[in-house]
């Protein structure tokens, strides 16, 4: 692709993604069982009249399109910050264990320490990011190469997820309160899961821009950028904390919300190249509008079922991303 092509394709889509972004939120505010039209929307924002329309807009859908896009958002960020690490397509929280960590912090305080329920987001960070330090150990051998990350990443992400399996069949009493999470969906959230884990994600997403410069020296490889006096390991190690983070926060509230951090920064990529200038920042976007659309999707199309938005991610997502890599000749 000629570079003036890709600079257009990055000008078009740095234009539209926003515009998706606000129909989609309109979107998912909008439809439903009952349908809302944007006055109606409109009147429910911005005036004080009390309707049965206001109620729905405020109680129910908004908190979750929000919780929507900042569960998105943060995936998204997660796994195109892993993929420059990695210098590999495939890698995402999911895949390398990162979402796994968070998920058995999660499922441990969910299950076995209820009463600190408020501490959920801490509680799935401190899981993704004590895995991220362990297969980073493991894979450390005079430098942590991302070929060792990422075995180290899938010999973890089993390990992580026999012991959850574990859990659950231990405390079966327990499990119900835990299936709809495992599956990933935004059923039941409102206003007070996002207040708990919109200054986490916030915070996480306004870090991810100091991500840019390290990832796109990153992409230089290890030789190039030490270099030009870059501390490689350092920035690496950082960099997958930030993911980490990204990732627990999502996996908090979300549950187990595959397909988003694999195949949005891989599209994004695809579509406008590696520069994390324009990569990070869309993919952010990309990623909430994913998730936010699948969710309405979700809960709409099959009525009177609502079925978990991560059930429907995976079902579409993955023979779309097999496609993808024949396409590119990956597999």
């Amino acid at each position: 692709m000629s570079v003036q092509k890709r600079s257009m394709r990055r000008k078009y889509i740095t234009i539209i993604t926003p515009l998706l972004l606000i129909l989609v939120t309109l979107y998912g505010i909008s439809y439903g069982p009952i349908s809302i039209s944007l006055t109606e929307i409109w009147t429910a924002l911005f005036t004080e009249e009390n309707t049965m329309q206001k109620k729905i807009i405020m109680d129910i859908r908004l908190p979750r399109v929000l919780i929507g896009l900042l569960t998105g958002a943060c995936l998204a960020a997660s796994g195109a910050i892993l993929q420059g690490v990695m210098k590999n397509p495939l890698a995402d929280p999911g895949i390398i264990g990162v979402s796994s960590g968070a998920g058995l912090a999660a499922i441990i305080t969910m299950v076995l320490l209820p009463q600190f329920i408020n501490l959920l987001p801490i509680a799935a960070f401190i899981g993704a990011l004590f895995t991220s330090l362990l297969i980073y150990l493991l894979a450390w051998d005079r430098g942590a190469s991302p070929v060792k990350i990422i075995l180290a990443g899938v010999a973890i992400n089993a390990l992580l997820g026999a012991i959850m399996s574990g859990i659950m069949v231990l405390y079966s009493d327990r499990v119900q309160a835990v299936l709809p999470w495992l599956s990933g969906g935004l059923t039941g959230k409102g206003w007070y899961q996002l207040e708990f884990m919109a200054p986490y994600a916030l915070f996480a997403l306004l870090l991810s821009v100091l991500a840019i410069k390290p990832a796109n020296v990153l992409l230089l490889g290890d030789d190039s950028a030490k270099l030009l006096g870059e501390h490689v390991e350092i920035q690496r190690f950082l960099l997958i904390t930030l993911a980490s983070l990204l990732a627990g926060v999502a996996v908090s509230v979300a549950g187990l919300v595959g397909f988003v951090g694999l195949v949005i920064p891989h599209v994004i990529r695809l579509l406008i190249g590696d520069d994390y200038i324009f990569l990070l920042p869309l993919s952010i976007i990309s990623g909430a509008i994913l998730v936010v659309l699948a969710d309405t999707i979700a809960r709409s199309w099959f009525d009177p079922i609502e079925i978990p938005v991560g059930i429907l991610l995976a079902c579409l997502g993955a023979p779309f991303f097999l496609y993808l890599l024949k396409k590119r000749r990956i597999l």
